[in-house]
């Protein structure tokens, strides 16, 4: 097996045990992405909210259900993947400390780059926001990769974006859909004022940080789509997503009061070619 095929098969097996964490929980359901094909969408009732949960590539979804580990429920627009009882006594062995299972943890040193320096395998939490697993990771200085202004403007911007209703379209055309709401006020009759008003609030921030960091903000916030598979879709080198990361919620934190000095967008030239078509970041190594 070549290198790149060992890597590739396990970012798939992580990406499904993330997709079952998903599963587990209470009322979760996943379905085909409207925007994608290719992408599984999990999402699980909170508070009275909807929230996506957990967005992987179908072969994760494939990975898991050739395991018996999820299935495939109803039909047509129905048709619903669940998580078995054999993918939920999966993941019991999973969280038990010292085990690893072997189906979904194949290559020790690969799982723990993913991974906090000495936690073991079997705790790792895939289905959790990849912003709350970067938030516990620390530069190459020892201080925290994420201060906590960035955070919390994530998790302000994944509010609001929850609230707006917009998940399943937001990819292929959050522009209309915010551009919508602003002109009339309402974007349909069953849109909610308080759907209404997260959309307002999100059409602020996605001109604050501009399309390109605003797609990112989304995908990993509102799609909680990992780093990986980020790097992967955008065609980026390793290790560099949560650079640009940290740039978006630098400037969303920035546009939300939330970081001590407030920068307007005149005093960021070096993000503005972001933008350019060709454009792929350069991340030194180490």
């Amino acid at each position: 097996m070549t290198k790149h095929r060992a890597q590739t098969d396990d970012a798939t097996a992580r990406a499904a045990r993330r997709l079952l964490q998903a599963l587990n929980e209470p009322g979760a359901r996943g379905a085909r992405s409207d925007v994608d094909e290719r992408m599984i969408v999990v999402a699980a009732p909170r508070n009275g909210v909807t929230i996506v949960r957990a967005s992987v590539q179908r072969s994760a979804a494939d990975h898991a259900i050739a395991a018996g580990l999820a299935k495939w429920e109803g039909e047509g627009k129905s048709r619903r993947l669940l998580l078995t009882e054999e993918g939920r006594a999966h993941l019991r062995r999973l969280a038990a400390p010292k085990q690893a299972d072997v189906f979904l943890v194949q290559h020790s040193r690969l799982e723990l780059r993913a991974l906090e320096k000495g936690a073991p395998p079997a705790l790792c939490n895939e289905g959790e926001s990849p912003l709350a697993w970067l938030a516990r990771r620390k530069d190459r200085d020892g201080r925290p990769f994420l201060a906590p202004a960035h955070v919390e403007a994530g998790e302000r911007f994944r509010r609001d974006i929850t609230q707006a209703q917009i998940l399943q379209r937001v990819t292929a055309d959050w522009e209309a859909a915010i551009a919508s709401a602003r002109r009339s006020g309402r974007a349909g009759g069953h849109v909610t004022d308080v759907a209404i008003d997260a959309r307002r609030r999100l059409g602020a921030a996605f001109e604050a940080v501009g399309p390109d960091l605003a797609g990112l903000l989304t995908d990993v916030c509102g799609y909680l789509k990992g780093l990986e598979l980020v790097e992967s879709e955008r065609g980026w080198p390793q290790r560099s997503a949560k650079v640009v990361l940290r740039i978006a919620l630098e400037r969303l934190a920035l546009h939300y009061g939330l970081a001590s000095e407030a920068r307007g967008r005149s005093h960021s030239p070096g993000l503005l070619h972001w933008g350019a078509e060709d454009y792929r970041p350069e991340i030194s190594a180490g």
